[in-house]
């Protein structure tokens, strides 16, 4: 009896840390990887605060599009914290460990932040669908009350779309393997090391994290494809620049959900190419979007010169 005891008492013992597989088992590789992303962090990074401080400081950039420029840029360069100062770290450690709480920790982060951005690049979308297709009625609509009550809805959606993630997580008992096949926590590596039948908690995690991006994804494809018509079929001055500006948003919707849809919209099966959308997913891109939007409007990069012009002179 005594011995029965003791090993169901092993077999229920809980997870109190993971072990993180990391990006590569290649030193060589991992050294490279290491070093590139690093560069592009002290590179990119400091651009992304760069774009914040300009449309903060600049009055001739407080038209709602820049307000939501200025938190798009705190919000992926927050994203990007919360994965690659970590995986930085673990290239230069022999052994990859975060407690079972930082793990829990950097999934909500992982998921408010990024659940946040989604519904940040969605009220960009109906931003840029009144300012074009209903013009007149701009100012009355995207007033700045509006504006604030948007950015709290989609802070709030994003808070709600997470904490689901967690409260299933936190029901799952984990007493072994504790080795996760990546080189962060995330719900379909997390999910596989349960101690128990997960195929309903699958469901509601691809429900939850999976169709929320693609339904996302295509409502925004549509709603900027109406835009376009729009656009084309009119003969205003300012047809280039609408354009521009749609074509920069398409361009960062589908570095924002192209991963996510990878990642999270198919059952919870490993392929060889995770950990690298993975990386993309959660570092590069993040850090990419602003500055896209950045280079494509004239007013953002004229304000940057002149804020870079003060501070020199």
């Amino acid at each position: 009896m005594r011995k029965a005891d003791r090993m169901e008492t092993e077999n229920s013992t809980v997870v109190t840390e993971f072990i993180l597989a990391g990006l590569t088992q290649s030193q060589n590789i991992q050294l490279l990887v290491f070093v590139l992303v690093l560069l592009f962090y002290l590179i990119i990074l400091p651009g992304n605060v760069l774009i914040i401080l300009t449309v903060r400081s600049d009055p001739g950039l407080t038209a709602p599009l820049y307000f939501f420029l200025g938190n798009l840029a705190f919000l992926d360069a927050s994203y990007s914290f919360t994965v690659a100062p970590r995986m930085l770290v673990d290239f230069l450690s022999e052994k990859k460990v975060i407690s079972y709480r930082g793990c829990i920790t950097q999934l909500f982060f992982l998921h408010f932040l990024g659940g946040g951005e989604g519904l940040l690049l969605v009220v960009m979308a109906f931003d840029r669908y009144i300012a074009i297709c209903r013009p007149l009625h701009y100012s009355t609509v995207m007033t700045p009350r509006a504006c604030y009550a948007l950015l709290l809805a989609l802070w709030l959606g994003g808070f709600v779309h997470s904490i689901i993630q967690v409260a299933l997580i936190l029901r799952l008992p984990f007493c072994g393997p504790n080795r996760l096949d990546n080189f962060f926590c995330d719900v379909p590596q997390v999910i596989k090391l349960a101690c128990t039948d997960t195929f309903v908690v699958e469901l509601l995690m691809v429900f939850n994290s999976g169709l929320m991006t693609l339904l996302c994804f295509l409502g925004l494809l549509a709603s900027y494809a109406v835009i376009l018509c729009r656009v084309h079929g009119s003969s205003s001055e300012g047809k280039s620049k609408a354009l521009s500006t749609c074509t920069t948003h398409i361009i960062v919707i589908f570095l924002m959900f192209g991963p996510g849809i990878f990642i999270y919209t198919r059952p919870f099966r490993a392929f060889p190419a995770d950990k690298v959308v993975s990386l993309f997913h959660t570092v590069i891109f993040p850090l990419l979007n602003p500055v896209i939007y950045t280079l494509r409007n004239q007013e953002v990069k004229a304000s940057v010169k002149r804020l870079f012009s003060q501070h020199l002179a």
